[in-house]
């Protein structure tokens, strides 16, 4: 009997994520990563060797185990949230890897002011960097780089009056040239785009 993908226990689900989980299950937070976005994101990560990784959004750091999975020894990954309990959180379970900075500063003008090299993946989980910041995010990705979000499907904690703002982003991506989109049903409902030359 073949069981529906996401019916099938996953094999690969990081070893820290557990742990992960009971502190966001401890604190209350409302806002976890669904366990598929996060496998996606390690498989989209490892097809980039060497490369320069950014997630706008840390939250308690639950995608954030699958990104540093996906993490080679020579690549790099930042990962920002304007909420200090939380990057403090994720600090604990996750600053002593050298590969990875945790940051606690506002999104907007982080990827305003960012000047270093530009990143071969996107994981824009927050609200700068997605519903703000659009362009001056997109810029940060490399030629052949992924821009990925989440949470395109109805959710529950969605605010009144979020389906629009959703619609809206969708278009907005829709309309670019510089971009090749996957629309998927999947998990919470994802974006994938990658940066072309067109």
């Amino acid at each position: 009997m073949h069981l529906p993908m996401k019916a099938a226990p996953m094999s690969d689900i990081p070893a820290i994520y557990p742990k992960i989980l009971a502190k966001s299950k401890e604190i209350g937070f409302t806002m976890p990563s669904d366990l598929y976005i996060g496998s996606l994101l390690k498989t989209l990560m490892l097809s980039k060797p060497g490369g320069n990784f950014l997630e706008i959004g840390t939250g308690i750091g639950l995608s954030l185990a699958w990104m540093v999975e996906g993490l080679g020894e020579k690549e790099s990954l930042i990962s920002i949230d304007n909420d200090p309990a939380l990057t403090a959180i994720a600090e604990q379970f996750f600053g002593q890897d050298a590969r990875l900075r945790v940051l606690c500063d506002d999104g907007r003008s982080w990827i305003k002011s960012y000047s270093g090299a530009p990143f071969d993946l996107i994981f824009a989980d927050a609200w700068p960097g997605k519903y703000s910041e659009l362009e001056e995010t997109l810029s940060l990705l490399k030629m052949g780089g992924f821009y990925v979000i989440d949470d395109m499907d109805v959710q529950p904690n969605w605010p009144e009056g979020h389906g629009e703002n959703v619609k809206q982003l969708i278009a907005t991506l829709e309309s670019r040239e510089d971009l090749a989109l996957c629309k998927m049903n999947w998990s919470t409902g994802l974006v994938v785009g990658v940066k072309t030359g067109h």
